[in-house]
This record gives C-alpha cells, structure tokens and sequence, in this order.
C-alpha cells in the first residue's frame, strides 16, 4: 500500500470522467484477481483459519516476487516481478492502491496515450520491483501488490503536472483536508517513503524501497519522454463534491 493519507486532485473532475481504458481496466483486472484469490476470504474453497492462511503464503510464493528465488535461477521467476503488480495482499491494501491509481492514473494516461501508459505501468512496475529484489537477493518474503508501478505513476504526475491542486488529509493535522500543489504534497511523500525505507527491516511490511524506485524511473522517464513539452499546471478550482480515499 502507498499510504495511509488520502488525497484527491481539484481542478480534475472533467479529466476523471474522460476516457482512460487502461486505468479502469487495470482497476478491475486487480479486483477481480483479488476477489478469486485466498486474500479476500470469499473463496470457501481456500478454507477458513491454518488453511486459509497457508494458501495464501502459498499463494504469494507462487505470483509474488521471492528475491532469493528471483536471483537463483528459478523456472518461472523472471515472470513474477510483472505478475505480483496484479496481486494484493488484503482489502486495505487493494483498495489503497486502487484509489491512488484511479486518482493520478487517469490523468497521467489522458496526457500518455493508452499504449505508452499501459507499457510504462507494466515496466516501471517490474523495474521497481527487480531494484527492491536486488537490494534484499538474499530475501525468502514473498512481495506482491502494485505499488512500484503506482509510485511510478505518481512521478509521471508530479513532472507532467506539478500544479495540480492536491487534497491531503493528513493523520498528524487530525485529518483537516488541506489543499496543495502536487510539486509539494508528492516530494513530501517521496521523502515519507525514503525515511520510511532507512527503517524498514527485513520480513514483512511495506516495500519503501520499491516505492522509491518506482517513483524515480516515473520522474525520469516523463522528463526523457515529455522534458521538451509544455507540462500541465492546473489552477486552482473548487474541489468536486464528496471529495474525500490507499
């Protein structure tokens, strides 16, 4: 999961109702994943307490990315750094993720074109997921959930439009719903993130890392791609009715 603060884009309620194919469908490809697997508890099939708990380790050790496995020549194992961007290991995590991408994705895709979207998600996802694999190779924990690639879309965002109107509710302000521009409100989540990382230990958690990874091959790949192009810079705009959700 990204994070715990909830965050909507003012001055964007047009562009969420445009077309974005590819958004929606990775939405609903990664619902739909999740409501077959053995994390979402629907499946009577998986069984109930110990059972239901070992299919979904051996759930994620199957689609998740096990470094030390990544790294050891395993039939298959190339496969799971793309594969694991589709799996997610639990309601808040799924629809964690899920509103981060629908939020940013849409207008990251709009400005993209489908086809470059779609490719960038994919790749920026696997990319992110291969750096924080190789950083712990020697790591039997499996790691699945679409973060990295989702990171990767909020640095696309941050360069394409850094000032888009941005509202965060934050738990240390008691959640009062706060309105920035996104040149402020994501660098102060990278920074999160990277903090975040210099304290993480080994065995289950959030993938800081790959969050950071992610994040940066997004900023740089929209500056290679977009760097000579005007980038969006959005006015500030009343924020859309039931404005509220990681």
């Amino acid at each position: 999961m990204i994070s715990n603060w909830r965050v909507t884009v003012g001055g964007a309620k047009r562009s969420l109702w445009g077309p974005a194919p590819v958004t929606y469908g990775l939405i609903a490809l990664c619902c739909l994943i999740f409501l077959v697997g053995p994390a979402s508890g629907l499946g009577p099939a998986y069984g109930s307490g110990d059972a239901a708990l070992a299919a979904q380790r051996a759930y994620f050790h199957r689609w998740g990315v096990v470094p030390a496995e990544l790294f050891a020549d395993s039939p298959g194992a190339a496969l799971t750094p793309a594969t694991a961007l589709f799996v997610h290991g639990s309601w808040v995590h799924l629809l964690g993720n899920m509103l981060f991408l629908y939020v940013f994705g849409v207008m990251t895709e709009e400005r993209m074109g489908r086809v470059q979207f779609l490719l960038f998600y994919v790749g920026s996802g696997y990319l992110a997921l291969l750096g924080y694999a190789a950083a712990n190779a020697d790591s039997g924990q499996s790691l699945v959930g679409a973060s990295g690639a989702i990171s990767a879309v909020l640095g696309a965002f941050l360069f394409l439009f850094p000032g888009a109107r941005v509202t965060s509710l934050l738990p240390f302000l008691f959640f009062l719903p706060l309105r920035f521009p996104a040149w402020v409100v994501l660098p102060f989540w990278a920074a999160l993130q990277w903090l975040a990382a210099g304290r993480a230990s080994e065995g289950p958690g959030v993938a800081y890392l790959a969050h950071l990874v992610g994040f940066g091959l997004g900023l740089v790949f929209t500056w290679v791609r977009f760097g000579r192009t005007t980038r969006v810079k959005s006015a500030p705009a009343p924020s859309p009715e039931g404005e509220n959700q990681p």
